[in-house]
Formats: structure tokens, sequence, C-alpha cells
């Protein structure tokens, strides 16, 4: 079992835990670079995992003998493990730091990369993506546990707005890697890439990073008191669901962009690559500039631009859904890709917020409600008979009505603490 494996090196790596490896309580106020291009590293992983291998999906596809649906699975498949098996790492990483869960994580995902790109069947294939998930879901949580400790619940959502941003470097960038790598040597080099990236940031990762929660809890953390009493703090809840639907517009607009864009207005890999890019450099600018507007507006108001951004991309996509070209299908998803690092940043952060020592149980659940819940809703949506675009704008609608909950007395005090720091409220 990979979280087994986990627990393993915790138990039996002291240098894992030794104490030169622990960040000073001194420290924590002011994060190093090193710490924050260590986080940047970690956040990395799950990206990589699913934008490199996108050109290569019909060549699976065709490899396997299977239909493009059943290839597509390889991503579904990974996101719902990477989001269920944040139950355990989150846990975990309470228990035994974020270092040590961080480091099996990494070493998950290689051995599972290796295996994939050793897959003979499709069905090979899917369980070596749910074991890349489950190594991609802990470094995820090391990595925003990590966020919580060293920034605190202030800044945590300023700092999670910059690493979506670094994230979006992924999209930008492999896609075009991995249509190089699947034209040059097939689509199994995708997966090399993937282990040996695993083994170059693993082996930085060891001799860099320190624990930033030194005090691990030495009691059993597998409770289910645990988990509720995340779960029935509204705070949590509300925000965890603004992430949930916004990661589904962009797994809808994923899983459907190689087939309206490739298949069915017959673009080549190299323009697919260039749209997909397009979109990415924006949710970059996006994600960056999204804490600015955080500093001086508050988490309130990016999430209330943000959301009603999503809604009229929706209503663009349908007004253009008639048109056949590449601009009428990505120009609200240009949209949407900002209202969605707007949401993402403040939500996330806002999430996390109530939990200090439980911040890797936290981040478990955030990740559970954006991974598999994502997941869960954007494969469910995938079944209705509506074509793409309608599907991609109904992902889009579904997230409007939290403008209600914004807007009543309980969501406004969720976010008062911005506005009386201004000096009164100005919601």
């Amino acid at each position: 079992m990979p979280f087994l494996f986990i627990s393993l090196v915790g138990y039996y790596a002291p240098k894992l835990t030794h104490p030169e490896n622990l960040v000073p309580s001194n420290a924590l106020p002011t994060p190093s670079k090193l710490q924050v291009a260590l986080l940047a590293m970690l956040v990395l992983f799950s990206p990589l995992a699913i934008d490199i291998y996108l050109p290569a999906l019909p060549q699976i596809s065709t490899a396997f003998h299977v239909e493009h649906a059943l290839a597509q699975d390889t991503i579904t498949w990974f996101l719902f493990a990477m989001g269920v098996g944040q139950l355990f790492a989150g846990p975990l990483a309470d228990k035994l730091g974020r270092r040590t869960v961080a480091l099996g994580g990494v070493s998950i995902y290689a051995l599972s990369a290796c295996l994939a790109w050793a897959a003979q069947s499709i069905d090979m294939m899917l369980i070596a993506r749910l074991l890349q998930g489950l190594g991609a879901c802990a470094t995820s949580v090391a990595a925003f546990a990590t966020v919580r400790d060293l920034f605190g619940p202030e800044k945590s959502g300023r700092m999670i707005s910059y690493l979506n941003g670094a994230i979006c470097f992924i999209p930008a960038l492999a896609p075009i890697l991995g249509a190089w790598l699947t034209h040059q040597f097939g689509w199994r080099s995708n997966f090399s890439f993937m282990a040996c990236f695993a083994v170059v940031v693993g082996t930085i990762l060891f001799f860099r990073m320190k624990e930033s929660n030194p005090v691990t809890e030495k009691v059993a953390v597998f409770k289910l008191e645990r988990y509720w009493s995340v779960l029935k703090t509204p705070s949590f809840l509300f925000h965890a669901t603004l992430c949930l639907m916004a990661m589904a517009v962009i797994l809808a607009y994923v899983t459907s962009a190689p087939v309206v864009l490739m298949e069915n207005l017959g673009l080549t890999m190299k323009e697919f690559t260039f749209w997909f890019g397009v979109n990415a450099v924006i949710n970059i600018a996006a994600a960056f500039t999204a804490p600015k507007f955080m500093d001086r507006f508050g988490t309130y108001k990016a999430l209330v631009v943000g959301i009603s951004m999503l809604g009229l991309a929706g209503v663009i996509m349908l007004v253009l859904a008639e048109h056949a070209t590449p601009i009428a299908f990505m120009l609200p998803i240009f949209l949407s890709s900002v209202g969605f690092a707007w949401i993402l940043g403040a939500a996330a952060g806002k999430a996390l917020e109530p939990f200090g020592d439980r911040a890797g149980t936290a981040a478990a659940l955030l990740g559970l409600f954006q991974m598999s819940g994502s997941g869960l809703l954007v494969g469910t949506m995938q079944r209705l008979d509506v074509t793409s675009q309608e599907m991609i704008a109904l992902q889009m609608f579904l997230i409007v009505p939290a403008l209600f909950v914004l807007g009543s007395k309980s969501g406004k005090s969720w976010h008062a603490t911005f506005a009386k720091a201004k000096g009164g409220i100005e919601l």
C-alpha cells in the first residue's frame, strides 16, 4: 500500500525527522526563497502528470485499441485517486511531518510513472495512474499544509495564488514538451520524463527541505472526529465547494479540448498546444494578479468578481457555440481561467484559515473536494446528452448561486476580518 510505504519511510528513516531538518519556530514568520521554491516544485507533480501527455491521448487509445473516452479515463482516475488519497496523506502529514509525506509521495510518483511507461494494456495503465494520483496527492498535501505552517492564516491565500501561478506554467509548457516527446520517441516517453523529474526533485527535497511542523502528533490521527471537526465548519464547507466547482470548469475544459479542437475542428497537435499554451499564459497572469487584488480589496470581492467571470463566460460559450472556430471555443475559456484563478486562491486560503495543527487534515479534505469531487461531477455531466460547449457552460453556471451565499450575513462575516482591518465593513 502506498501510504504504508510513506509510514515506513517516516519510521525507518531518522534523517527525515532529524533536528537539522526541522524549521526552527522563530524561522516560520520569514520563509526563505528556497522554501518557496521547494513548495513550487511540490505542486508541479499533479499538473505535469495531466498536461504533458494530453497530445498523446490519441496515440494511447490507438496503442491499446480502445475508444478515446477510455484513454481520457487515465486523467479522471488520476484525479479521483489524488482526491481520495488525501484523506490518508493529510493525517500522515500531521503525524509524520510534511517532509516525510512529501518524499514518500515523490517516490510513489516515480515508481508509478515507470509502471505506466511499461504498461501493455489499458487496465495496467489505469492502475499505474491510480498509484500516480496517490503519489501526487501526497506532494500536494505536504505543499499546502507547509504553506499554512510557514505563512499563517492571513498570508496563506496569497501564497496559494502564487503557487497556482507556478502550476499554470505547466499547462503552458508541458503540452509543447509532450508533443515533441510523443513525435520523437512515442507516447511512453512522457512517462519516462515524469519519472526522471520525480527523481531529480526528490533528490533536491531530500537534502534541502526542512520540516515545517516539528511538533508532529504522537497519537492516532485516523479518526472520523478529525475529519468531522473540519467538515462541520461552515466556512470550510462553502469555500471547499467553491474550489470544487471552479476546478470542475477547468477539468471539463481539459478533457474536452482535445476532442473539440483536434477531432471536431481538425487542429494539428502543434495548433492545439498553441491554444492550450495561450490559455495557460492567461491563467498565469491571473494567478499572479489575484494576490494583488486580495491585498487591496480582500477575498470577498475577489470571489465575487471571479464567480461573476465564470457566469459571464458560460453565457459567451453558449452564444458562440454555433461558430466552429478555435477562438469561439477558447474566448470564454480565457475568461473562465481568470475567474478560476481568482476563486481558487481566495477560496482555498479561506477554507484552511481556521485550522492550525490540523492543516494537513484540512488540506486533505480540501483536496478531496477539489479533485475527486470535481472529477465525479464532470464525469456525471459528460454522460448528459449535450455538446462539449453546453457541458462546459453548465459547469460554469453551477457556481453562480454561490453569490447568494456570499451576500448573506454568514458569507459576509467569513470575510469581515479584512474589511475591519481597512477601517470598516466594505462588503
